[in-house]
């Protein structure tokens, strides 16, 4: 490999890890921007609330009971299949 291509290569994999970086601290704050904001009109508002509460909420009665009124609110898939996957180890956790 000649060392213009390996200085490509070497950058390509700086910018690459560099911007996984940036999306991984963005997402992290959008969660906690967000952390109520499971009954919002934007989608991934609500599903930066789904994250903050698969990360930090405790399980606890009030909180499946929280999660089973979403499910019966929400109407988009993705959103539905995480709640559904959140609402089943907040269950298990209790029991």
């Amino acid at each position: 490999m000649s060392a213009r291509a390996s200085r490509q290569a070497f950058w390509f994999g700086a910018g690459l890890a560099g911007g996984l970086l940036a999306g991984m601290m963005w997402w992290s704050r959008e969660q906690h921007a967000h952390k109520q904001a499971l009954y919002h009109r934007r989608p991934m508002r609500r599903l930066a609330a789904l994250g903050w509460i698969g990360r930090e909420a405790r399980p606890t009665v009030e909180s499946v009971l929280m999660l089973r009124d979403y499910l019966n609110w929400e109407r988009n898939p993705v959103l539905l299949r995480r709640a559904r996957r959140l609402l089943a180890r907040f269950e298990n956790a209790i029991v």
